[in-house]
């Protein structure tokens, strides 16, 4: 009879450990959405997806970002960097955003007018004055709060962080000193209707070309000037083909810092705090960067020869408002109430 009681209990034994084993391997695996198990704590390796370059401020922004959660996380929370477009263009990950393909990525508020038209607001040219009124915008009117509430509610897209991103001016072969100025400039523009609305509203000739051929059309006049933020204007040297340039301020960028709302709740609530913070950092350091830039390019130009025009824009202002009725017909909701949430934040 002991060598029955001796056997069961030595069974039970055997079937504990086994339990306890497997309780124990269950703590390690993959967690929810990108958490990769490891001690008694899941960790977790976010892709961070975007068009610029590692040579851009973008880039470094991000690294900011990845540096500082890996740290303040003692490695349970990654963020691997995929620059150049390597996963595509900026409408193609925003896409894989929400369905929760890619973790983070860039984009600008006005790019979400693709799908909830009246985002397509902010990218209107001189409907803000700059960042500051951006940001009020975004951060405090009801237009821009209930804007990223549907981002995230309805897209996936929750926005972690707005950050500043350079603001458009106008190169030209002749002196912009006033809206009349404008009258007549062989304009080149992108393919996007706002753009092409602010040299046609200014009176100036708008003139669609790939971005690659612009070089030789301001080099050999084929077009008159051309309108970009400050860092492109450096990059592709149009100031070696052009002689002015007029601080027009038309049309201000931002970058959201777009994270993908199931991955984030997916987080435990201390990598969502330092997660958030991270961003906090990367935004500050990704604006400071292109306002700092920027000021330093001014000077740039000056010394590469270009003159510099301040042209009062109170009349382009009011030229290109003529434009807007055309983009509230396509606005969900009360469009007139949006704009004046937007002036009312001046």
């Amino acid at each position: 009879m002991k060598k029955v009681y001796l056997g069961l209990l030595l069974v039970l034994i055997l079937g504990l450990t086994a339990c306890s084993g497997n309780d124990s391997a269950g703590n390690e695996g993959n967690g929810d959405g990108n958490g990769n198990g490891g001690g008694d704590k899941e960790s977790y390796e976010l892709k961070f997806g975007m068009q610029p370059s590692t040579a851009q401020n973008e880039y470094k922004a991000a690294e900011v970002l990845a540096e500082y959660v890996k740290n303040e996380s003692d490695g349970r929370l990654t963020i691997d960097l995929y620059p150049d477009a390597q996963l595509g263009d900026d409408r193609a990950m925003l896409e894989q955003v929400q369905s929760n393909k890619l973790d983070i990525t860039l984009a600008e508020t006005g790019r979400f007018g693709i799908w909830v038209p009246r985002a397509e607001l902010l990218g209107l040219p001189y409907i803000v004055d700059d960042f500051d009124h951006l940001k009020r915008v975004i951060q405090e009117t009801e237009y821009g709060k209930n804007l990223h509430k549907e981002l995230e509610n309805e897209y996936n897209w929750k926005v972690m962080g707005v950050a500043y991103n350079g603001t458009r001016q106008t190169t030209s072969n002749r002196p912009i000193k006033s809206l009349d100025d404008m009258e007549g400039l062989k304009l080149r523009v992108p393919e996007a209707d706002t753009l092409l609305d602010y040299a046609e509203y200014t009176g100036a000739s708008p003139t669609p070309m790939a971005f690659s051929e612009v070089y030789t059309a301001l080099e050999t006049n084929a077009v008159d000037g051309e309108e970009n933020p400050l860092s492109t204007i450096d990059a592709q040297k149009f100031y070696e083909v052009q002689d002015y340039l007029a601080m027009t301020n038309h049309v201000v960028n931002d970058n959201s810092y777009v994270v993908s709302a199931k991955m984030y709740e997916s987080l435990p609530d201390d990598l969502q705090t330092i997660l958030q913070e991270g961003i906090d950092k990367a935004v500050k350091k990704h604006t400071n960067m292109f306002k700092k830039e920027e000021e330093e390019l001014i000077s740039k130009f000056k010394e590469e020869g270009m003159t510099v025009t301040k042209p009062d824009l109170e009349p382009f202002r009011e030229a290109v408002s003529d434009a807007y009725p055309e983009y509230m017909k396509d606005i969900e909701g009360d469009a007139e109430k949006y704009m004046q949430q937007i002036e009312d934040a001046r």
